[in-house]
């Protein structure tokens, strides 16, 4: 394969929102939730988000357990995944918190369009890969990533990220926890925005596991592709 193995963890509500129409994140799962997400974050070798992301919620992306860091470093590995920022236009801020917390590589993938002037600031911050005419090229994205030694990739959204991804045919596992709130709203971010599929083109999933967690249900899915 030349890209990583790449999976999509999110959390949403029952009627399958990832966070309310002013785009504040809710609180959708618990501790045990919180302490897988954790655990699969310090598996993977990076960790990626989009733009809106960054600007709406501002993560830092670092694995919290101490001792999951503790056995990050124990293998030789950095406490934290490779952090990266898919950001077509280079407007991740320059005190976010990817960059304040946390020891680790910090990438930000930006697309030929990109503000010469953000992209030079960036770059003391992270490193820079220019992938795309006007917008990244995830594709491309990937192969490189596979190229700098990234085997495993989770990709926390958001919804436009998600769309980019899985209508590119780049995601081989999808994880969902669906957790016990009706968030509605007709501009409320979903699991999957963007264009969306057409009949002919929809993507067939094939059940892995279900789990009930606490007040939710975590299910774990496979991609089967394109539907005959």
């Amino acid at each position: 394969m030349d890209r990583p193995f790449i999976l999509i963890n999110s959390a949403m509500s029952a009627d399958g929102k990832l966070s309310t129409k002013e785009r504040k994140q809710v609180s959708i799962s618990g501790k045990l939730d919180f302490e897988r997400v954790d655990e699969l974050r310090a598996r993977t070798d990076a960790i990626m988000v989009g733009i809106g992301t960054v600007l709406s919620d501002n993560p830092s992306l670092t694995v919290k357990s101490p001792e999951r860091k503790a056995a990050r470093k124990a293998a030789g590995k950095s406490e934290n995944p490779v952090r990266i920022i898919v950001d077509s236009t280079a407007r991740t801020p320059l005190d976010a918190d990817i960059f304040k917390k946390g020891e680790g590589i910090r990438i930000i993938a930006v697309s030929n369009s990109a503000p010469a002037e953000n992209v030079e600031k960036l770059e003391k911050k992270a490193l820079i890969i220019q992938t795309g005419t006007e917008k990244v090229d995830l594709s491309e994205l990937a192969e490189k990533l596979k190229i700098i030694g990234i085997n495993t990739l989770m990709v926390e959204g958001g919804a436009t990220l998600n769309w980019g991804m899985l209508s590119a045919g780049l995601v081989d596992e999808i994880y969902t926890f669906v957790g016990n709130l009706i968030i509605g709203g007709a501009t409320s971010p979903t699991f999957t925005d963007g264009e969306g599929f057409s009949e002919a083109e929809l993507l067939e999933l094939e059940l892995l596991s279900s789990e009930k967690i606490e007040n939710g249900v975590l299910l774990k899915w496979k991609i089967k592709g394109k539907k005959k």
